[in-house]
């Protein structure tokens, strides 16, 4: 896969990538930690590429992406791929995931049925994981047997899949709690900031004027509400402490809720 170019783009899930070449697109990366690593990530994987405006055909791609992430309806069938160097049962296996629809899911084994292969669900996952092209080739929407999430080799992991699949409408078996039972948080903190980072200036300022995250969760018997003037309380193993001068600013709100 020879790409000529390549460009960053502002996604809903933080600043992706692509790359392209004659025989069309040759590749999409999803967001790294930031910016800086992104275009890092799309250097090593074509180092022959410059950074570049997209042409008008590529560009129409982008805008497809972009509008997927932010949940409306985009078509990608017609997207011109190159597959030249992908292995024969890997490009069946893309295919395959191409014809799921937004919003639907398979799992590793029925993608393995479809492509000739029953029993081939590992191997299925495997050449998901080396997918050149998600979204366009949306191994998101492969998940591993009885509904579980299954795994997910971008940044982020399973939680950049979670995400991509909530917003096509997806409800999932088991959706990770916010609050794990071990008292940790449901999701990666940097990676939930990194991408609310990329996709708000004005909240990126304000996330560098607060400073890093720094959410502790530790035990408690209850938790207060006020609520139309009464008390209420709502009975929890735990809540948060927050950092000193979030606290400080609410310190002196006479409502919670």
């Amino acid at each position: 896969m020879m790409a000529s170019g390549f460009a960053l783009f502002n996604t809903a899930i933080g600043r992706c990538g692509v790359a392209w070449g004659e025989r069309g697109v040759a590749g999409v990366q999803l967001p790294e930690a930031g910016e800086r690593e992104t275009r890092a990530r799309m250097l090593q994987r074509f180092p022959a590429a410059g950074e570049t405006a997209p042409p008008p055909e590529v560009q129409r791609v982008i805008d497809r992406l972009v509008a997927l992430l932010r949940g409306e309806a985009s078509d990608f069938s017609t997207i011109a791929l190159d597959m030249d160097e992908v292995p024969a049962f890997h490009r069946r296996v893309y295919e395959a995931a191409r014809a799921i629809p937004a919003g639907m899911t398979l799992s590793y084994g029925d993608i393995a049925a479809r492509v000739g292969a029953p029993g081939a669900a590992r191997a299925v996952g495997q050449a998901l994981g080396r997918n050149p092209f998600p979204i366009i080739v949306p191994c998101h929407r492969v998940l591993a047997a009885g509904g579980k999430i299954g795994g997910f080799s971008a940044q982020g992991g399973v939680a950049t899949k979670r995400r991509m699949l909530a917003i096509e409408g997806v409800q999932l078996n088991g959706a990770a709690p916010l609050i794990e039972e071990n008292g940790g948080l449901g999701f990666d903190p940097d990676v939930a900031v990194a991408h609310l980072r990329a996709a708000d200036p004005t909240l990126a300022r304000v996330i560098d004027e607060i400073g890093p995250f720094c959410m502790q969760i530790r035990p408690a018997p209850s938790v207060l509400f006020r609520r139309s003037g009464k008390f209420k309380i709502w009975r929890t193993r735990r809540s948060s402490s927050v950092c000193p001068r979030f606290a400080a600013s609410a310190a002196g709100a006479r409502r919670c809720c």
